[in-house]
């Protein structure tokens, strides 16, 4: 699959790569106070572990990671990903077009998710998160034509729910007991998705909503 960098004209994803660590450690580290159901790596050692490891999980297709790039001051303001890459194999006769896609010849995904998402403080609560996802999620339909777009979050986290929801993505349920937390316990996780058919919808929706 081809790796570009997405952008408008409030924020640009540029490619995961080392140089980036720095960049990244200084918008981990100026203020923590609200990182306490996301893992964020707390100094440079561990964001350059971080970032070794979102590459390796690149080099095996099993992940497309990002930095996140605020284009108002051209500062990087966190990182995400697209996760959890799903290539279906078809087992019926007849299949639909373009099926089965091959992760072998770079075909893109069936199923992909968002995710390990953090932002600085600075821009939590700004235009710039509801802008990346939105240039992902249009990314995976538009361009990949997934079949479905997945986010998951801790279930404690309703600021993160809230926000899932109006990106237009529909509640599936909770996944008990479902993996570690970033605060040491063992998590619930509520799931969300959106799916091929609904995304022209939810894609005019976004339009007009607010940016911020």
């Amino acid at each position: 699959m081809n790796e570009l960098p997405l952008e408008d004209a409030r924020v640009r994803l540029e490619p995961l790569h080392a140089r980036h660590v720095d960049a990244l450690t200084e918008a981990a580290t100026l203020e923590r106070g609200t990182f306490g159901f996301t893992y964020v790596p707390a100094d440079r050692a561990a964001m350059a572990r971080y970032v070794a490891d979102a590459l390796a999980d690149r080099a095996a297709d099993r992940a497309l990671p990002y930095a996140i790039v605020r284009r108002s001051d051209e500062r990087v303001v966190g990182s995400t990903r697209f996760m959890n890459l799903e290539w279906w194999a078809w087992t019926s006769a007849e299949v639909p077009r373009g099926e089965p896609r091959r992760r072998d010849r770079g075909d893109p995904p069936d199923v992909v998710e968002i995710g390990s998402v953090w932002l600085a403080p600075t821009a939590q609560r700004s235009e710039v998160n509801t802008a990346a996802c939105v240039l992902m999620m249009s990314h995976a339909f538009d361009a990949w034509d997934v079949q479905r777009l997945t986010f998951k979050t801790d279930a404690r986290n309703e600021r993160s729910r809230r926000a899932i929801e109006r990106l237009g993505a529909r509640f599936e349920g909770i996944l008990r007991s479902h993996m570690p937390a970033a605060d040491g316990v063992v998590r619930d996780t509520a799931m969300f998705s959106i799916v091929r058919a609904e995304w022209p919808s939810v894609k005019a929706r976004l339009a007009h909503a607010p940016r911020a």
